[in-house]
């Protein structure tokens, strides 16, 4: 019974038949526990979570672990009580990943999740992730975990409220678990892994629609990350298409915990607030547009526009004053800008719409992780490839790019800029690139190229083969252009300048840098999109162009 002492071994707390506490170590009563009761093999990391007092376990524990972890087999797996047991862990309330990156490293989980002994030690050579396979799934644990925890809560404040809503939530630790377990076999992972996790739920009884989830989440793990960042969510047919893969709320809410997750899992460099942003307005749009709205009213167009005003009234401007230049705009404009980005813009121009000088504006982003530049000019040949150009000499990286034509030929374009070296002091350098910047729109002239910069060690030794399609839009209004490169400097002034030299009209570029990888998505207009030989000579040129 517990309470009881042991002078030989000093003083011993007695847990239960199997096992006792020494020194706030848990402690094996008999060397032969896990060859007599092998569940005892899980319930030792049971015992880990559920007694807050324990920081370990004993040399002898761990010894007699790994001389019997070969007793986790196909039998001790069929075994009732183990699948209970092993529930039991990923229930718990405390200690989840503690004990799994234990049980990782004294090779048990590998030997209760066969498929999980590929994948330990396993590099992924994409060069944005900077852990290996186990270790990435492990940090997306322990990221969904962190959800759940008060201290971390204003850290993750949308997070915390929605896993804290969310039932079961420990259904999102097996998702984590099985999202890229079939990394490396070849094929498609997600798919591959849905057939791992569907055995794991069956074997384990899950509920059907619980089991249904998790392998739902493992399937579509990279569709929400897809969609944020490589389409243009500004349209409501894409809110509309997303809406229907996923289905419902619960789905949503789930998928975007475990893809906020995911992207933060890969390397401290991969996520930024923009990322954040654009999942965060993907999420909110998608869950408007589940709960009745229409695609248009679930992208919040009336109620932006009244936030827009709400805001110009604060900062003093009488009502009316934005009429004249909101007039100018046709409505893809207020569709693919926030209300506080068209309230910013409005109050830098409703008093020059028709301005003859170039109007450039920066400020520092939100979150205080990059510039937000807008620039408004008469609309000239080769506008975007001036712009950047321009950026590029400056050696910064455009995360984001809208570009706008008004209704009476002026061209009012946003760039979201950050620096990649994550060195630039962003609030000395606003005043500086609304100076220079409005002073090369001046200028006549062919545009600038930026130096191409010296290639990174890591791009020499895992070279990148830049891939490049060009395809119409599920509506077919648009063209997108979808490419894979290298990251280096000048090279988004190299595609504009491609796209220019055939005539097309860019309307957005949405650019997701992966470490020295970038993945870029461009919508794209112009009559040479529709001649497939000419489609086929521009994909040509842009893979020049983007080789390193």
């Amino acid at each position: 019974m517990e309470g009881v002492i042991f002078p030989d071994r000093g003083a011993a707390i007695v847990v239960n038949a199997r096992f006792q506490v020494v020194r706030e170590l848990l402690d094996i009563r008999d060397e032969d526990i896990f060859e007599h009761h092998p569940p005892a093999l899980l319930e030792c990391f049971l015992l880990l979570q559920q007694r807050s007092e324990l920081k370990g376990m004993t040399a002898r524990t761990l010894r007699a672990l790994w001389i019997n972890r070969n007793r986790v087999n196909a039998a001790f797996r069929a075994n009732p009580a183990n699948r209970a047991l092993f529930l039991q862990v990923l229930q718990q309330k405390r200690g989840i990943v503690r004990v799994f990156r234990k049980m990782n490293e004294y090779g048990i989980l590998s030997r209760y999740i066969p498929a999980w002994r590929r994948i330990v030690g396993q590099m992924q050579h994409d060069l944005f992730h900077v852990y290996t396979v186990d270790q990435h799934i492990l940090m997306v644990l322990r990221n969904i975990r962190r959800f759940t925890m008060g201290e971390h809560a204003h850290e993750y404040p949308l997070m915390t409220r929605l896993i804290m809503a969310f039932e079961r939530h420990w259904l999102l630790y097996v998702a984590a678990l099985f999202h890229d377990i079939a990394k490396g076999r070849g094929g498609d992972h997600s798919t591959l892994g849905m057939v791992d996790a569907r055995e794991f739920c069956t074997q384990h009884g899950l509920d059907a629609a619980d089991g249904a989830l998790v392998v739902w989440l493992v399937e579509h793990h990279l569709t929400m990350s897809r969609v944020a960042q490589k389409e243009d969510t500004s349209d409501p047919e894409v809110i509309q298409h997303f809406a229907e893969v996923v289905g419902n709320e619960r789905r949503l809410i789930a998928l975007y915990l475990l893809t906020h997750a995911d992207i933060r899992g890969t390397s401290p460099k991969v996520w930024n607030g923009w990322k954040g942003k654009l999942l965060e307005d993907l999420f909110f749009a998608t869950q408007r547009l589940l709960r009745g709205a229409t695609p248009q009213e679930a992208l919040g167009l009336d109620g932006r526009l009244e936030d827009a005003r709400r805001q110009l009234r604060f900062h003093g401007l009488r009502p009316g004053v934005e009429d004249d230049l909101w007039s100018k705009l046709d409505p893809v404009y207020f569709m693919r800008h926030s209300a506080e980005e068209i309230a910013w813009h409005t109050r830098v121009l409703y008093y020059r719409s028709t301005t003859d000088e170039a109007v450039v504006k920066a400020r520092v982003a939100e979150d205080e992780d990059g510039v937000q530049v807008m620039v408004f000019t008469r609309d000239q040949k080769d506008l975007f490839v001036h712009l950047t150009g321009f950026f590029g000499r400056m050696g910064f990286t455009i995360l984001d790019a809208k570009v706008h034509t008004t209704r009476h030929g002026y061209a009012l374009d946003s760039f979201m800029l950050q620096d990649p070296g994550q060195q630039a002091a962003y609030r000395d350098i606003v005043t500086l690139i609304e100076h220079e910047l409005c002073a090369r729109l001046q200028k006549t002239g062919v545009p600038e190229r930026p130096t191409r910069g010296r290639m990174s060690r890591h791009v020499k030794h895992f070279p990148i083969s830049p891939e490049v399609s060009i395809r119409p839009d599920e509506a077919g209004r648009h063209h997108v252009l979808s490419l894979t490169a290298a990251d280096r400097p000048g090279l988004l002034y190299d595609v504009a300048t491609v796209l220019a030299d055939h005539g097309i009209r860019l309307h957005t570029a949405k650019i997701a840098t992966l470490g020295e990888r970038v993945e870029d998505t461009f919508l794209l207009t112009g009559q040479v999109l529709n001649q497939d030989a000419q489609v086929l000579k521009i994909e040509r040129e842009l893979l020049e162009r983007l080789q390193v």
